[in-house]
C-alpha cells in the first residue's frame, strides 16, 4: 500500500465512522517503532507504522486509523483528545477502535541489557541502560550488576 492509497482509506474511514471529512495528510512513517500510529497536533496529519500492516494485516491498520481519527476529530472540535479524557474513551467505544495496538516485538525481544542482583541473584532484562550506581534491586535492595548487553 502506498501513501496515496492510505490517504484514500483514511478519508473513507473518516466519512464512514465519523461522518466528517479528513482534511489533512495521512502518510506511512517507517521510523515509528513502538507505536502503531500517531496524530500530530501542530499539522493535524496522521502517521502510520507500515510494519503494523505487514505483520497484522488490513484489519489492524483500519483499527489504528480509527484510533488516530478519534484523536484528530476531538482535537479539531476542541474536546478532550488524550487517552485519559472522557470524550476520547466514549468516542473510542462508539467507533469500536482499540485503545492500544498490538506490539510488533515483545518486551523480551526489544530488551538490550541483562542485569542481576548481587544479593538475591534475581535476573531481569531492560530496554534502556540502568544506572547501577543509582538504582537497586526492587526485591531486596541489593546492588545491580550488568551481566550482558544484547545486540
Amino acid at each position: 500500500m502506498e501513501n496515496n492509497e492510505l490517504q484514500e482509506l483514511v478519508s473513507q474511514i473518516s466519512l464512514e465512522y465519523f461522518q466528517k471529512p479528513f482534511k489533512h495528510q495521512a502518510i506511512f512513517n517507517k521510523r515509528l517503532r513502538t507505536t502503531g500510529g500517531r496524530y500530530l497536533l501542530n499539522s493535524h496529519n496522521i502517521e502510520i507504522n507500515p510494519e503494523q500492516l505487514n505483520h497484522f494485516g488490513e484489519k489492524a491498520l483500519i483499527d489504528i486509523i480509527k484510533h488516530e481519527l478519534c484523536h484528530y476529530h476531538l482535537h479539531i472540535e476542541g474536546k478532550g483528545y488524550q487517552h485519559r479524557d472522557k470524550d476520547f474513551k466514549q468516542l473510542i467505544q462508539l467507533v469500536d477502535a482499540p485503545r492500544f495496538c498490538k506490539p510488533i516485538k515483545s518486551y523480551d525481544e526489544r530488551a538490550n541489557y541483562v542485569y542481576t542482583c548481587t544479593k538475591c541473584k534475581l535476573k531481569f532484562k531492560r530496554i534502556k541502560k540502568v544506572n547501577t550506581q543509582k538504582y537497586r534491586c526492587g526485591r531486596c535492595g541489593g546492588k545491580l550488576k550488568i551481566v550482558s548487553k544484547i545486540n
